[in-house]
């Protein structure tokens, strides 16, 4: 009996997106964006971008960073290189406090009509959503 080595390429695309939805939004992207044109395609569809949940809620209510605002290399790459790639398709983001300046700064979101902010204290509020990013959406928000 033949064995016959079949690659990850060989799969179907549906195979493929059931593969990928096993993984956190982040890995899928994050992890297949650059491996090829068509695993691209895939990671770039709604299915993934549509809605981006940007950090890890616990069982209490405390959500805290996927990435560490300070040390990861890999929000430098997601903000400099991911999201400029697949702006246009994110329609919600939800992000906590510590990165979603960093972010939210990263690309503009044409498409973008829902943001959910975690751990976010008065003082960032103010800040952020009377900066520039919101002065033309929300001009006379009074915090």
């Amino acid at each position: 009996m033949e064995r016959s080595l079949l690659g990850l390429n060989d799969l179907p695309d549906k195979v493929l997106i059931i593969i990928l939805k096993n993984l956190s939004q982040l890995e899928a992207i994050s992890t297949f964006i650059d491996v090829n044109k068509r695993l691209k395609t895939i990671v770039c569809d709604s299915i993934f971008t549509d809605r981006l949940t940007l950090m890890r809620c616990l069982s209490d209510k405390f959500c805290r960073p996927i990435f560490d605002p300070l040390l990861d290399p890999m929000l430098d790459r997601f903000c400099l290189q991911i999201l400029p790639e697949i702006h246009r398709h994110i329609k919600w983001l939800n992000l906590e406090s510590s990165s979603m300046e960093r972010i939210l700064g990263a690309t503009n979101y044409p498409n973008l009509y829902g943001l959910g902010l975690y751990n976010m204290d008065t003082e960032i509020a103010r800040s952020l959503f009377t900066g520039k990013i919101f002065s033309l959406i929300l001009p006379t928000l009074d915090l």
